[in-house]
């Protein structure tokens, strides 16, 4: 309930924050709806439009010579038109923030900021698109049909496992690169600060013990990343406890999880089973893990409790058992956002023309992001701060690099 707020009539004349439209803001006053009103996007002609002459250039008659040129030669959208630097970012609105199943409606705030963060920090522009359909398949053939339009696809906050299927389908389909931010954003950034807190702490990526709590889209995609990085002993849990083969419950994506993490280590048990001796916790799955288990990790331990707006792991509680400890949140140091990776990660992908996004090219990105911290490593900075101006033009470069390396690249 928002106490004691008087609505507003606005002067859509003198735009302020508010909804622009002369309508009733019912939340005036209040910072966070004042920045929303109206929305955080606009289009902007990046030609000028003065006169007729101008105007017969960008429109009728001449726009049908630019017209008759793609038909002859698609290829040439790479050149006369926004789609090669342009990234959809499509959600259904199942899993928003840590706010779940709100809708699409509802998402759209969160699915603006994901193209606004795209033009700030990558220079890559995006068009928040929100799907009214669960379905698995309309979403696919959705997206398929709506793919000539772009130069990407960005898949947000779609519960799993169906994001999984989705991505994965589409990737089969499309020959654009295809991106599910939820799972590998956050992989890549969880990855870069683990690096630099392994090196903090004296460890090796072959003998350290992982727990990953939460085995959906991101807890998934980290395990992955992880394996991809040299660290095999990794035991994923879910509310039953560890993900492994001698579970009857298992999901086949679980399925396909425990086999390359728990089973190749033995790993059974409960959650504290799992956190008995272990070096890393990575938390992806909310909820609070208690004291008495966090303090049973080995000395030195490492705490990425990232779970929003709670960590399943306070900073407060991690500090007393942990020499590096990271969250999601803003007012912590060490924050896990993903904004340190997607938009240079699409940015290199279109400065070379991908036609995929790469596990090298991930892991690309993530080396980038740990080598920017340098000689400032330190408990309190493992990562790099997202308005550090080095970080776009890093993860860019080695993400194009690697996609070059890897084949995918059209130039």
């Amino acid at each position: 309930m928002v106490a004691d707020v008087s609505p507003t009539e606005i002067d859509p004349a003198h735009p302020d924050g508010l909804d622009g439209l002369g309508g009733v803001h019912p939340y005036a006053g209040d910072p966070v709806f004042d920045l929303h009103a109206g929305g955080k996007m606009e289009t902007v002609s990046t030609v000028a439009l003065t006169g007729a002459d101008e105007l017969s250039l960008a429109y009728t008659p001449g726009v049908a010579r630019v017209c008759e040129a793609i038909a002859e030669d698609p290829s040439m959208t790479q050149h006369y038109t926004w789609v090669p630097n342009t990234v959809a970012v499509v959600t259904d609105g199942t899993a928003v923030l840590g706010l779940g199943d709100i809708g699409p409606a509802a998402a759209m705030p969160v699915m603006e900021g994901k193209a606004v963060l795209f033009k700030q920090f990558g220079k890559v522009d995006a068009v928040p698109i929100c799907l009214a359909t669960t379905d698995v398949d309309e979403i696919i053939e959705t997206v398929v049909r709506l793919a000539p339009s772009f130069g990407g696809i960005n898949l947000e906050d779609i519960s799993a496992p169906r994001c999984f299927e989705i991505e994965e389908r589409l990737k089969e389909r499309l020959d654009i690169p295809v991106f599910h931010d939820d799972q590998h954003g956050t992989a890549v950034v969880a990855l870069a600060a683990l690096v630099n807190a392994l090196r903090l702490t004296g460890r090796t990526p072959e003998t350290t013990r992982v727990v990953i709590s939460g085995a959906g889209a991101a807890g998934v995609a980290i395990a992955k990343i992880l394996l991809g990085a040299g660290i095999t002993d990794i035991a994923v849990t879910d509310r039953r406890g560890i993900v492994s083969s001698d579970r009857s419950d298992l999901t086949p994506v679980k399925r396909e999880l425990a086999k390359v993490t728990a089973d190749r280590n033995g790993r059974r048990g409960t959650l504290a089973d799992a956190f008995a001796g272990a070096d890393v916790y990575l938390g992806v799955s909310g909820g609070t893990v208690p004291e008495e288990v966090v303090a049973t990790m080995a000395g030195d331990a490492i705490i990425f409790a990232m779970a929003n707006p709670n960590p399943e792991v306070h900073p407060d509680v991690a500090h007393r058992h942990a020499r590096v400890v990271a969250t999601g949140r803003s007012d912590f140091p060490n924050q896990i956002n993903n904004v340190l990776a997607f938009p240079g990660i699409f940015r290199g992908a279109f400065d070379v023309r991908a036609s995929a996004i790469t596990e090298g090219m991930k892991l690309a990105a993530a080396e980038a992001l740990a080598d920017l911290v340098g000689d400032a490593l330190a408990p309190d900075m493992v990562i790099p701060n997202p308005f550090d101006p080095r970080v776009g033009p890093a993860v860019s470069a080695a993400v194009a690099a690697a996609a070059i390396r890897d084949g995918v690249a059209g130039i």
